[in-house]
């Protein structure tokens, strides 16, 4: 038994090719509606988790109530029906090596409750020391009366060392945070007060 070949002709090999692209475009879409779902749940719970990080505990999906602005996105957190803060997912281009992104609690005064890291690519030893303790000494301080720059520049806030820029970064993407939140909570919601 022979079996009989094909020609190897510029048609042939152009539907060979075809056929492999269209199959591997096929196994790609299948992969793609197999994992869409569980990919989709996980960043849900890891953006709940980050919220769960920076606020008081609440009753309420934060991720139901959001408001994006200007790139950043802004979730309100109850418990009983009460406002017990806002949490923001924000971001800085200002970093050593460019964007990362952190998540801040705010508690209905304008007090930082606390921050985390969601997203960064700073060098591993200095810049990604925004991970440990360092980012604890913006809790419990208000924007109000804690300056938000290092103190190299006039500011309250300890420079990570070696990594100044990183410092700046982190304190650049807090500023943006609590500058959106007044305008998206109102003053009714936020107990900020008008001093």
């Amino acid at each position: 038994m022979s079996s009989k070949k094909l020609p190897s002709t510029l048609k042939n090999m152009i539907l060979s090719l075809l056929f492999i692209s269209l199959g591997m475009s096929a196994a790609l879409a299948y992969v793609f509606s197999l994992t869409k779902g569980p990919i989709e749940k996980s960043q849900k719970e890891k953006e709940i988790q980050a919220i769960k990080e920076v606020l008081p505990p609440f009753d309420n999906d934060p991720t139901q109530q959001k408001t994006e602005i200007n790139g950043l996105v802004l979730y309100k957190a109850t418990k009983s029906d009460s406002l017990v803060g806002y949490a923001c997912k924000t971001f800085t281009n200002k970093g050593f090596s460019g964007y990362f992104s952190i998540m801040v609690g705010f508690l209905p005064d304008g007090t930082i409750m606390n921050t985390s890291v969601l997203d960064q690519k700073e060098t591993p030893g200095l810049g990604d020391k925004m991970k440990t303790k360092w980012k604890d000494q913006f809790s419990m301080k208000n924007p109000e009366k804690y300056k938000l720059a290092v103190k190299k520049d006039g500011g309250d806030v300890d420079a990570i060392t070696a990594s100044t820029i990183t410092s700046r970064a982190y304190c650049d993407a807090i500023i943006k945070a609590y500058e959106i939140c007044p305008k998206v909570s109102g003053s009714e919601d936020s107990g900020k007060s008008n001093q």
